[in-house]
């Protein structure tokens, strides 16, 4: 029984980072287009996706700084 609740606990915590993580894919994947990825090899899908996420801290930035101005 003491396996099954470390288990449920370890899926749980697995669980909860991966809802932390998937939000800003989804985010990303909206804003920019990027909905069907084209299986051209990982180095290229990761380049793909670290420009992304480039693009996107650049444009949270972006919001930070404008709404600061007001």
């Amino acid at each position: 029984p003491r396996l099954n609740k470390q288990m449920i606990r370890t899926e749980y915590l697995k669980a909860s980072i991966r809802a932390k993580v998937e939000h800003p894919f989804r985010i990303l994947k909206c804003q920019f287009g990027f909905r069907k990825a084209i299986y051209r090899g990982l180095p290229k899908n990761d380049n793909k996706l670290a420009v992304l996420f480039a693009l996107g801290n650049l444009l949270r930035v972006d919001q930070m700084i404008r709404s600061a101005r007001g």
